[in-house]
């Protein structure tokens, strides 16, 4: 699989929340740091965000690759339903690091949390 279906793939099943589909995308190691959920090992993060939504949309909105790098940038829109109906909007930026197989060994998520902290910290309650 090439870098780029690699991300295209990982958009895709995210938004559907097939969990099984994005963690085969990882590498057995590979981990995911999150504002929200903090660092932790791709299996447990995606659980824990199927866990916590009702459905999500994404609006692709570009793919970055680094010259001579195994880093691919995603950026697009996610519009979030939680488990209680709240929605929270916002622009995402995901950092891919591939390993030498184009299997993700780390993922970067980075967004504005001043709306969804708040949102997720009421469905914990």
């Amino acid at each position: 699989m090439t870098k780029e279906e690699v991300a295209q793939n990982y958009l895709s099943f995210l938004e559907k929340n097939e969990v099984d589909k994005v963690v085969s995308l990882f590498a057995d190691d590979g981990i995911v740091e999150s504002p929200l959920y903090g660092t932790m090992p791709a299996s447990k993060f995606y659980k824990a965000l199927a866990e916590d939504t009702t459905t999500s949309k994404l609006k692709f909105d570009g793919l970055f690759f680094e010259k001579d790098s195994d880093r691919v940038s995603l950026l697009f829109d996610f519009d979030w339903e939680l488990k209680d109906g709240k929605r929270v909007v916002f622009k995402v930026v995901d950092i891919i690091v591939l390993n030498s197989e184009n299997k993700i060994q780390k993922l970067t998520i980075i967004y504005d949390t001043v709306h969804s902290r708040s949102a997720i910290e009421e469905l914990k309650k």
